[in-house]
């Protein structure tokens, strides 16, 4: 199998980069998580000092931001001027601004384009030999690769999404998960629809299955898509 693309797109807590990283480390696939490109763009902002309600002033830093990623399902990476900032960008501040960028369609675009240069590369050589990769985050499936070999929406229920963010942050704060969950979906919801599977995109529902089931059913597509 070789140049593959697996596209997943999904709201959030639904359990995106956990399954995407276990396919893509089953597959000897790279491994792009599209949102952390957002999240790069949004440390460069604050750290740049960006007024995000300036929409050419944050496409002007997202452009010209000298950002690294690493595509290792093992061990994804992320770098601003060769400074690894894998745990920075995942801050609280961070976290709270990283809509301001994703609602930005100047922006958006610009990141679009970084997103579908890194499939490309991983599809001819790359960092996976040319094996491909599974890429996942909102509109992936629909406007990041629609071409993709396998398209999947994963879903979820909203209260298992909450308590799954929960655990996987380790806080006991409910309030908290359900913003980061829920309060960000309606926050990036504008312009971007990722809770119905488009044409060809195949939903799973994983409210009642384990990762390993998500991952298996994946592969299965996978293989399918290619016999």
């Amino acid at each position: 199998m070789t140049g593959v693309i697996i596209a997943v797109d999904g709201p959030s807590g639904v359990g995106k980069s956990t399954v995407c990283r276990g396919v893509a480390d089953r597959l000897g696939l790279s491994y792009l998580d599209t949102g952390a490109t957002y999240r790069l763009a949004a440390l460069h902002c604050l750290r740049e000092g960006i007024d995000f309600d300036r929409e050419d002033d944050v496409l002007a830093a997202v452009e010209t931001m000298n950002a690294g990623v690493g595509l290792d399902p093992k061990n994804p990476t992320f770098s601003l001027e060769n400074e690894d900032v894998s745990r920075l960008i995942r801050s609280d501040a961070v976290t709270g601004v990283v809509s301001r960028v994703a609602i930005n369609l100047k922006a958006r675009a610009a990141l679009g384009r970084l997103q579908r240069d890194l499939i490309a590369q991983e599809v001819s050589g790359g960092q996976s030999g040319g094996a491909g990769i599974v890429a996942e985050g909102r509109d992936v499936t629909t406007v990041i690769a629609p071409d993709a070999d396998v398209r999947v929406l994963l879903t979820a229920d909203p209260e298992v999404r909450v308590a799954r963010r929960a655990l996987e942050t380790g806080t006991t704060d409910s309030a908290h998960a359900r913003e980061s969950v829920l309060g960000r979906d309606s926050r990036d919801a504008i312009g971007v629809d990722f809770h119905t599977a488009a044409d060809g995109v195949t939903a799973i529902d994983t409210t009642d299955l384990k990762v390993e089931e998500v991952v298996s059913a994946i592969v299965d597509l996978v293989h399918r898509s290619a016999s």
